[in-house]
């Protein structure tokens, strides 16, 4: 099994609800929409064996459209074959069903990535936070602020050669 066969089974049973495949390092990688990604993390699971839920989590890219990519990490341990699926969501609207629905340890990624990024999945049965303190109002992982004190005098380019 390789990243061509998997890709082109996706494509036969989803069709242009895969999108911008690439192959980074040689990890098959694409997008799907938030309304399909149950379907298509189930097919990868029952039909292309990919059985193990290696991880969940997010990017926030707050460029442009403000949204947030929710990654999925899956491996088939038979064949020993990776793949990455990513969801696009909206910052404004940041819901995404859940995965518990296939594996029972997506409840605690999920949470996890609730936790830092403020993503609701739907249908979890526990959603609540998981590390950081019930009482937290903001979500420390999404890019709403600026990395740095921009007043700092230590942090100015010239002091690095730049």
């Amino acid at each position: 099994m390789d990243n061509q066969h998997i890709l082109s089974q996706l494509k036969e049973r989803f069709g242009d609800g895969i999108i911008h495949p690439t192959e980074p390092y040689g990890l098959l990688t694409f997008y799907t929409g938030a309304t399909t990604i149950i379907d298509v993390l189930g097919f990868a699971k029952e039909q292309l064996g990919f059985t193990y839920l290696t991880d969940i989590t997010a990017v926030h890219y707050p460029e442009g459209e403000n949204t947030f990519s929710v990654v999925y990490h899956l491996h088939n341990l038979l064949e020993n074959v990776r793949i990455r699926i990513k969801a696009n969501i909206l910052v404004a609207d940041p819901k995404i069903p859940s995965a518990t629905v296939l594996w029972a340890g997506a409840n605690w990624m999920e949470r996890e990535t609730y936790d830092f990024f403020g993503i609701q999945f739907e249908g979890h049965p526990d959603l609540r936070r998981i590390l950081n303190m019930d009482e937290l109002e903001v979500f420390p992982m999404r890019r709403e602020y600026p990395l740095e004190d921009p007043n700092r005098v230590d942090k100015r380019d010239f002091y690095f050669g730049r």
